[in-house]
């Protein structure tokens, strides 16, 4: 199980998304992530464990724009690599997602 939160807005959207991920930690409790969009900038926070009770971590992300997961491994490895929200390699896109993408390798391969 993993829970994802997303907001648009006109509010600063990390700490409404934090909020969100705290109310559903239930749904995943190894680790958490939230990107947020600035002016077309990506700007990423995750890390291993419980969703933090304060915005401490989030404060810096900025924009009125952002995604978030918590995550219950049920593959891979408890790791902040392994947490989502994932960048594409040159920055371009974040996503998420929630259980095993099984046809990866052909995905890869139309997008590449």
């Amino acid at each position: 199980m993993c829970g994802i939160f997303g907001y648009v807005g006109s509010k600063q959207a990390a700490p409404i998304v934090r909020q969100g991920l705290k109310n559903l930690e239930y749904r995943g409790y190894d680790s958490w992530g939230v990107v947020a969009v600035d002016q077309q900038q990506l700007q990423l926070v995750k890390r291993v464990g419980e969703v933090p009770d304060t915005n401490e971590l989030v404060a810096k992300l900025r924009g009125t724009v952002a995604l978030a997961h918590t995550r219950w491994a049920t593959n891979g490895g408890v790791t902040q690599i392994t947490a989502h929200p994932h960048l594409a390699s040159d920055g371009r896109f974040a996503l998420v997602h929630n259980g095993i993408v099984e046809n990866y390798l052909q995905l890869r391969d139309e997008l590449e």
